[in-house]
């Protein structure tokens, strides 16, 4: 019988006895219910004690809810604190879910770190293949190699041309170390323009005597000095014209050889670069489609584990929410019926008090 019923009982009106004689009518007529002064009421405090987590024998409060229900009567209607009852009952769930939530824990955890895993491999998954879609996308770079190549030949062949050229025209003069000779005032004028850009290329910068004379300068002294001695052996015209042409060879040939000795360099490195790239979109290519496999096979792999996991997982999560949820609902009875006996305990008189603790 619950807390409010034991109330409702205790103040309805019992039926009247019928006196067996007149004179006991009469006394039952004098005699007026008198209510008792207020009593303290001692609860015993044998159930109030703290349960002990290290016990293992359930509460028979706890398995039983009408004994819950008393308790919560007793309680409301002593001076003892509901906080004592609910912290015991507490202490008492939290013994019986220590285990499940070291297990909870355990198996979170390792899914934690399952998940990471897997989104590590799908990030790198991911980087592979983006790098797939940009090389096979790479174009190949366009390039004259042939063309360069041609043409230092050619410049290589007008040097040689003019080597030559000199060599003749000043074989007589010094028969002995021509070729020395030739080979120096050949470097002289070939090779002496060390500027990487030309001045006869820049249209809008203004030229100085000094960048004129390191343009023209030893070209020219080269040039003169062949054309002085072509006189002794060739005509006026002649030596005029061999002057004019080794000149402008000095001036062209050698930015000419300089400038496709440097394209030549780029070109051969844009057909290297086009060679790697064909052949890093066959074996790099294969390669990351792989690593991208294996990685997937054991993404697969490492979910089924995830999911075994899971799986073991379930019965602890539910039985420690059954739990929980049973310890909420049993505080909530507690305090339900805690309150509503606290609320009727400056109402009643010691008497009645243990009339319903009965």
């Amino acid at each position: 019988m619950s807390f409010l019923d034991k109330v409702k009982n205790l103040f309805s009106t019992k039926p009247a006895e019928v006196p067996s004689s007149t004179e006991d009518t009469n006394d039952a007529n004098i005699l007026q219910p008198t209510i008792s002064s207020p009593e303290v009421i001692t609860v015993p405090n044998a159930d109030n004690a703290t349960f002990s987590p290290e016990m293992d024998i359930i509460p028979f409060w706890l398995e039983n809810e009408d004994a819950l229900r008393d308790e919560g009567v007793i309680f409301g209607l002593s001076e003892s604190k509901a906080e004592e009852k609910i912290a015991s009952i507490r202490n008492y769930f939290a013994h019986q879910t220590a285990e499940l939530e070291k297990t909870v824990e355990y198996h979170s955890e390792k899914i934690g770190e399952i998940n990471l895993l897997i989104e590590q491999k799908e990030t790198r998954i991911h980087e592979l293949t983006e790098k797939t879609r940009v090389l096979e996308n790479k174009e190949r770079t366009d390039h004259q190699l042939l063309r360069t190549a041609i043409g230092v030949t050619l410049s290589l062949a007008m040097c040689v041309g003019n080597y030559y050229l000199i060599d003749e025209s000043i074989l007589k003069n010094f028969p002995q170390n021509h070729r020395v000779i030739a080979l120096g005032v050949f470097l002289a004028g070939m090779f002496n323009l060390f500027n990487p850009k030309s001045l006869f290329h820049e249209k809008d910068t203004k030229i100085s005597w000094r960048q004129l004379l390191e343009e023209v300068g030893m070209p020219l002294a080269a040039s003169v000095f062949v054309f002085v001695q072509a006189l002794e052996t060739q005509s006026v015209l002649r030596s005029i014209a061999l002057f004019l042409f080794v000149f402008f060879l000095f001036l062209f040939a050698g930015k000419l050889l300089l400038s496709n000795l440097t394209v030549l360099k780029t070109d051969s490195g844009i057909w290297l670069d086009n060679l790697r790239l064909e052949k890093d979109k066959v074996n790099k290519s294969k390669e990351w489609e792989e690593e991208i496999e294996k990685l997937k096979a054991e993404i697969d792999e490492q979910r089924m584990d995830k999911w075994k996991i899971v799986d073991t997982l379930k019965f602890p999560e539910a039985e420690l929410k059954r739990l929980n949820e049973r310890r909420e609902m049993l505080v909530k009875l507690f305090e339900s019926e805690f309150n509503l006996a606290r609320s009727y305990r400056e109402k009643l008189t010691g008497k009645q008090i243990q009339d319903i603790l009965k």
